[in-house]
């Protein structure tokens, strides 16, 4: 039977058995997102042994090389000491230092890492509170223009980090985990094609920094960017949309409420079939959105979906 160990606990666990069960299983508090590889909330360190890895392309060579796994995705095939990802040792902190509540459960939080952190829009970055409670989000920031990290984060039902999340105050700290590229970013290639951007609640942080990085790259192409939530006073950047639109002829935006969705999509018609979707939101709106806009005409190697899962 192959023995796991973490610090100076050690045990047997059956062969084959899912890294990240079997660590829950001993009481050992591993954060947890996805399963799917995507998140990264669950990584851990593999200082000996091997583990079976279902997705190793899912962490870059710089970090498989020091020994960071994610447990969600390995087995256990063999003996093996583990390191789990510790905030305070191996995290980037980060202060908060501004904090908005632009509609009732959606929080506009802006964070300033102690030291610069390279990335580009529409990455994900693991959050960590102060209790050790982790989860991915999006980043709604545009590097090099905004002087912060932005992240929308929607609190309305309740969970670990939301509810970690609403008691937060300016100077408070967090620690940064894994950043990772999601599929949503900005081509330079794409210059000359139509950009549609559609996004269901607060999936509208990554295309906001999206659609900013496309307007100061210069974008020669139209963009439509359409925003679905739940009520009107949910389109919380309705102000700096219209303010995008009026200043640039080729931006158009579309405010949708889901009793006018079917309408919308029915009468929605594409620009051209060189165009290029961005989707991000809860499975149900992306899939909706991918489904019409591939009977609409757009090549399904044009639709590139992010999809927000919900967190307890």
């Amino acid at each position: 039977m192959p023995e796991l160990q973490v610090g100076s606990q050690r045990w047997t666990v059956a062969p084959g058995v899912n890294l990240l069960d079997a660590l829950r299983a001993q009481g050992i508090a591993i954060p947890f997102s996805c399963r799917a590889g995507s998140c990264h909330a669950c990584m851990v360190r593999c200082s000996r042994g091997e583990l079976l890895d279902a997705l190793p392309e899912a962490l870059d060579g710089a970090r498989r090389a020091e020994g960071w796994r994610l447990s969600c995705q390995c087995r256990v095939v063999g003996d093996v000491c583990i390191e789990v990802f510790d905030p305070l040792r191996d995290g980037l902190p980060a202060q908060v230092v501004e904090l908005h509540w632009p509609a009732a459960g959606i929080l506009r939080l802006r964070l300033k890492p102690q030291s610069p952190l390279r990335y580009r829009a529409g990455q994900h970055l693991v959050l960590w509170s102060d209790s050790g409670v982790a989860r991915p989000y999006s980043l709604a920031s545009l590097p090099d223009d905004d002087p912060w990290l932005e992240f929308h984060i929607d609190c309305h039902a309740p969970g670990a980090f939301c509810d970690a999340a609403r008691r937060l105050r300016e100077g408070d700290s967090l620690r940064l985990g894994e950043l990772r590229g999601g599929a949503l970013h900005y081509d330079p290639d794409w210059q000359e094609r139509p950009l549609l951007l559609m996004a269901s609640g607060t999936g509208l942080a990554p295309l906001w920094g999206i659609l900013r990085q496309a307007l100061r790259d210069r974008h020669q192409g139209p963009i439509h960017l359409v925003h679905l939530a739940r009520s009107p006073a949910e389109h919380y950047l309705a102000g700096e949309l219209a303010a995008l639109a009026l200043a640039h002829a080729d931006v158009q935006v579309s405010l949708v409420l889901p009793a006018d969705l079917d309408v919308f999509l029915a009468q929605f018609r594409l620009v051209s079939r060189r165009t290029i979707a961005l989707l991000c939101g809860q499975p149900a709106s992306v899939e909706r959105f991918a489904r019409h806009l591939y009977l609409a005409g757009v090549p399904r190697g044009q639709t590139l979906a992010d999809v927000f899962l919900s967190h307890a």
